[in-house]
């Protein structure tokens, strides 16, 4: 399992022990932004879903805190959203997530491919509670980084960032675009897995036209205008050495 700790903005911290991983997928409140989802990935070769919105099992290990992420190939990417958490008391948290995904595994199946990579959740969270009466104005923002050569970086160190790209806005919309924290936390109720220890990733917003997504680095930001406070994670893409055999 994993275990994961987050720094609310009164300061004090809360320890997550993640039992359960779920991922929502072709999860816009606008028909309009899944259709135009639903197109994105079949220029990847992914087939339209049968059933919108769908909701895909991830293995508990999967969510992560993290700076680096492991890759075998070029084709990889993040998807920025939001992660509705479970804390141990059973209140719900808030925090912005990244779900890195094979690309080339999705044409195989999309629940393949979403254990194929890490949820990257952010170090801080906010109580749902406290953003309720606003959540459609927060918003969700992602920028990619390329180093200057094909496919993601190799051979990243332990220290620095890969690449000395400048970054460039791959998603930008709110939580307007998104089915709600209430409407997952509804599903999960009525599945009898609204449970400590349970993470919810949203389903994500659009990319931008004409911008690669096969990074070398990805970032997100889920801000609150009202208050100006802002949830972020970054982490670099590196490639895996050539296997032998």
């Amino acid at each position: 399992m994993a275990l994961l700790t987050f720094e609310l903005p009164d300061g004090t911290t809360r320890r997550v022990d993640v039992v359960q991983v779920l991922n929502a997928g072709y999860a816009g409140r606008s028909q309009d932004d899944v259709a135009a989802h639903v197109a994105e990935l079949a220029e990847l070769g992914v087939p339209a879903p049968s059933v919108t919105p769908a909701l895909y099992p991830v293995a508990p290990y999967l969510a992560q805190h993290t700076d680096q992420v492991s890759v075998q190939h070029g084709r990889t990417s993040g998807e920025a959203e939001w992660a509705l958490v479970v804390d141990g008391d059973g209140e719900l948290l808030l925090t912005a997530a990244c779900d890195h995904t094979d690309r080339e595994l999705e044409v195989h199946g999309v629940a393949w491919s979403k254990n194929a990579g890490p949820d990257v959740l952010a170090r801080r969270a906010w109580r749902l509670a406290d953003v309720q009466e606003r959540l459609d104005a927060l918003t969700l923002r992602a920028w990619v980084t390329h180093a200057g050569h094909g496919g993601h970086a190799k051979h990243a160190g332990h220290g620095g960032h890969v690449g000395s790209g400048e970054e460039t806005i791959i998603q930008d919309g709110t939580l307007a675009e998104l089915l709600t924290p209430g409407y997952w936390a509804e599903v999960l109720r009525e599945r009898g897995d609204l449970v400590p220890g349970t993470v919810l990733i949203s389903g994500t917003i659009p990319m931008a036209e004409g911008v690669d997504q096969f990074a070398d680095r990805w970032r997100v930001e889920l801000g609150d205008p009202a208050t100006g406070d802002v949830i972020e994670l970054a982490y670099d893409v590196v490639r895996m050495p050539a296997p032998i055999g």
